[in-house]
């Protein structure tokens, strides 16, 4: 049995700033067309790409107290910054607690696979729970300059 990817003892849906990864299955560049060959920095998005970001973009219209405060659709990733507050009173007068991430990377990669067709995703995802300003502007600069960096990847031949 592999290593659990979430911290045990967190509670994923409290307020906060995720740095959120997700995978194509096996890596492959299926979000950008002819990532390969395409200049710097990134080449068009592709359909599932298409969907990818529309979706990433629909979050807080699902979920209020979720927002994506930055992101990227690579050709074989996608890199965000979920942004969870507090919950909200509801219009029968209870709190609505927020989702966890898990649960709302779930719900965003099944809308991508359902419009698609097709599962396109690897099993889970990576994440990192953003403690501070330094390290929230060290991941947006990550964001920011992955696109320049795709060429370096190693996955970057596969297509």
């Amino acid at each position: 049995m592999g290593m659990p990817n979430r911290l045990s003892h967190f509670d994923y849906s409290q307020p906060g700033y995720y740095f959120i990864t997700i995978c194509t299955k096996n890596h492959h560049s299926i979000l950008r067309r002819g990532a390969q060959c395409a200049p710097a920095p990134l080449p068009p998005l592709t359909s599932a790409g298409l969907a990818a970001e529309r979706f990433l973009l629909e979050i807080p219209v699902h979920y209020p107290m979720i927002s994506v405060d930055h992101y990227v659709v690579m050709p074989n990733h996608v890199h965000l910054i979920l942004v969870i507050t507090a919950g909200h009173i509801g219009t029968d007068g209870r709190t609505v607690c927020a989702p966890t991430v898990s649960r709302v990377v779930r719900g965003w990669k099944e809308a991508v696979t359902k419009q698609i067709g097709v599962s396109i995703w690897q099993k889970s995802f990576h994440d990192h729970i953003i403690r501070n300003k330094t390290d929230y502007l060290r991941i947006w600069n990550y964001i920011d300059t992955n696109p320049a960096k795709w060429r370096e990847n190693c996955y970057y031949n596969d297509i």
